[in-house]
């Protein structure tokens, strides 16, 4: 049942964004409108986030869905009547530290750790590279809106966002929606290094603040364990050490391995385990090193992960839709993989199995396309090049390598293979035959 549910509410959601306009391509693109398979924009070919598009709510949802029949459920709102459950994020507004002409000045940030702590949330966004802290109505604040739209796609965790799954693609990727929340998912807190000695860290979102002493702490005697390896870690220093140094001796980034600092935040990520702590600015994604919007990372293998990344680590995905591909069925081409249904000319959507294409920008083109809208155009005969002619280039002129094209303007004389002048895109070779035409 759970699955004919799913196929029959897939949908593409063609209402979000329609008519936004692209920052990129500004008036040359009519408004956004989504291509009916594609990620993108059929006017323009830009993505959702290059546009103009006020995204929150479908955030909300999208991140809300993430956090669904998980221990983070204190991080979204009850489920609405539409039977989504809400992403509350954690908007804050906190006073500027710094500079005495910034006193009493209040700077509101579109997210924040969710700490009671509002000097340690303070610091930590001092902490973060300067353009990309979410301060509303900032650079900062874009990215982060990019950056959850590209590190948490939601057709990765949302079988209704994708395109015409089979009922077992759909029983498929429920299974490994299921297998990410439980074995991989995480929020990352934030901490002073120096409250970690002696006790543990709590994860966000899973209890009252009053019960997460209890609620947290490690099961089978595993926080005995950690304090036990402070202890023999501490010890191992020279004798009369303080306190201090033990402790900075302790922690160092997982990332950067640089020494933390105490009375500096750090994230801290429960699947990690509670001896590895970041630097707010080193809570990245190991592979595309962007910063984890909303510290919520996914954990395999020893090794942060974005959402994008993470899949991309379980499962191919399709270098036309986007999708991660759940289909026993599919080819490789071009260094990605493809649906066998979607891989298509990038400008009519034409099958490509078995037909000659041409890759224009990192995509795939049918050679009809090429011919009209990416050919070069040969300045002697004024016919568009072929993708597999031989063709003689000279800074933005073209010409077919033949000899009847690439001739001296004056004497026709073949100047394949010879030395030749150009002038106003015509070609000599001789002094003596420019001199003519003159």
């Amino acid at each position: 049942m759970e699955i004919q549910k799913e196929m029959k509410k897939m949908t593409l959601g063609h209402e979000i964004g329609a008519g936004a306009m692209c920052l990129k391509c500004k008036d040359k693109c009519e408004g956004f409108e989504l291509h009916f398979w594609r990620k993108i924009c059929r006017n323009c070919k830009c993505s959702l986030e290059d546009h103009d598009v006020q995204m929150n709510t479908a955030e909300s949802k999208k991140v809300g869905k993430l956090f669904e029949d998980t221990k983070y459920t204190g991080l979204i709102a009850k489920l609405k009547t539409d039977g989504f459950p809400a992403y509350k994020g954690n908007m804050v507004t906190l006073p500027v530290a710094g500079q005495v002409k910034d006193i009493g000045k209040m700077v509101t940030f579109e997210w924040a750790p969710p700490v009671a702590n509002q000097h340690l949330v303070a610091r930590y966004m001092e902490l973060l590279p300067p353009e990309k802290r979410p301060v509303a109505g900032t650079q900062g604040a874009e990215y982060r809106k990019r950056q959850m739209a590209k590190q948490l796609p939601e057709h990765d965790q949302d079988p209704s966002r994708c395109h015409e799954l089979t009922p077992g693609e759909v029983k498929l990727m429920q299974q490994y929606v299921r297998k990410c929340k439980d074995e991989a998912l995480g929020v990352g807190d934030l901490k002073l290094p120096e409250d970690l000695v002696g006790g543990v860290a709590h994860s966000p979102g899973v209890k009252t603040e009053t019960d997460l002493k209890d609620a947290t702490r490690p099961e089978s005697g595993s926080e005995q364990a950690y304090k036990g390896t402070i202890s023999t870690t501490g010890s191992a220093g020279a004798q009369g050490s303080s306190g201090k140094e033990s402790m900075e001796s302790i922690y160092c980034c997982n990332q950067c391995h640089q020494q933390m600092k105490e009375g500096e935040p750090a994230v801290y990520a429960d699947r990690a385990g509670y001896d590895k702590l970041w630097h707010p600015s080193c809570f990245v994604c190991c592979i595309c090193t962007e910063l984890l919007v909303d510290m919520i990372y996914f954990w395999k293998k020893g090794k942060l992960y974005c959402g994008r990344h993470y899949g991309e680590s379980e499962k191919p995905r399709c270098g036309g839709c986007d999708e991660l591909i759940f289909s026993n069925e599919y080819t490789q081409a071009e260094g990605l993989n493809w649906h066998l249904k979607h891989f298509c000319c990038f400008d009519c959507d034409c099958v490509l199995a078995g037909e000659t294409y041409v890759m224009e920008k990192d995509h795939p083109v049918c050679k009809s396309c090429y011919m009209k809208n990416y050919a070069m155009i040969c300045m002697a005969c004024k016919i568009p090049i072929e993708p597999e002619a031989q063709r003689v280039s000279y800074g933005e002129s073209h010409w077919h390598a033949e000899p009847q094209c690439f001739q001296c303007s004056c004497c026709s004389k073949c100047l394949i293979g010879q030395r030749f002048m150009a002038m106003k895109n015509m070609l000599f070779c001789s002094v003596e035959c420019k001199k003519t035409l003159q």
